[in-house]
């Protein structure tokens, strides 16, 4: 398995979808009425799609999967710039921290970090934190699922490309369990091959994950919840 997409559930898809693709540098792969898709391509790392899917609900307030974007030495022009594509400052309570919070088109939030260590050749997205019930424990979950190797140094039980580039995948303490409603952004990530769908669903299961009912039986994916109740799909390897 590969980690191949990171989804936004979006009102406007296409108005969402031009923002973030700006934001990253995309190459655009999809624009219809239902959706979007944009293309982040880290050189000598790994590529990871945007997806854009149309939902009629409004984002919660507090995401458990958001993006950080990498500002470093050129923190407050990048904030700059993503104001002048339609981002605006947002509080969430942060308090006085070196990040900058701003809200996307659609009162997602997202952060501009200061510079760091960690961040050396992340790309325009520094890290990826996902809350977690136990993050010692779903680092391990993650790293199995995804193919990411642990990143020291980060401060958090984080995970990156084996590459050594692109985004940390972060695993947070939570500030409050999972409840029912279902995460705004979600990650996606793709068989092999040579990998059997039930034995995997099997796997999740055995370390801690467990799979939730789909709306539609014809959908290709199947959907499961980590061991933090967060949602991920696992679509089907590519012919």
């Amino acid at each position: 398995m590969y980690l191949e997409n990171l989804v936004f559930d979006a009102v406007d898809p296409q108005r969402l979808g031009r923002f973030w693709e700006a934001v990253v540098g995309g190459e655009r792969l999809t624009d219809e009425p239902g959706g979007f898709e944009t293309r982040l391509t880290v050189e000598g790392g790994p590529v990871l799609d945007l997806c854009f899917q149309r939902v009629a609900e409004p984002p919660s307030k507090l995401p458990r999967l958001h993006p950080d974007l990498y500002g470093g030495h050129r923190q407050q022009e990048e904030v700059d710039r993503l104001i002048g594509l339609g981002a605006r400052p947002l509080d969430i309570g942060q308090g006085d921290v070196p990040w900058v919070v701003l809200a996307d088109p659609e009162g997602n939030p997202c952060c501009v970090m200061e510079d760091r260590a960690a961040y050396v050749d992340t790309g325009p997205i520094a890290a990826l934190p996902l809350d977690s019930a136990d993050p010692d424990s779903d680092v391990g979950f993650w790293s199995w699922l995804t193919g990411w190797i642990e990143a020291p140094g980060a401060g958090l039980p984080s995970l990156r490309h084996p590459s050594r580039r692109g985004p940390l995948l972060e695993l947070c303490p939570e500030r409050r369990p999972k409840d029912s409603p279902k995460n705004r952004l979600h990650l996606d990530v793709r068989l092999e091959p040579e990998e059997d769908p039930d034995g995997i669903a099997v796997a999740i299961a055995q370390r801690g994950g467990r799979e939730l009912p789909r709306d539609r039986d014809d959908l290709p994916w199947r959907i499961y919840a980590d061991p933090s109740g967060n949602e991920f799909c696992v679509l089907p390897a590519r012919s």
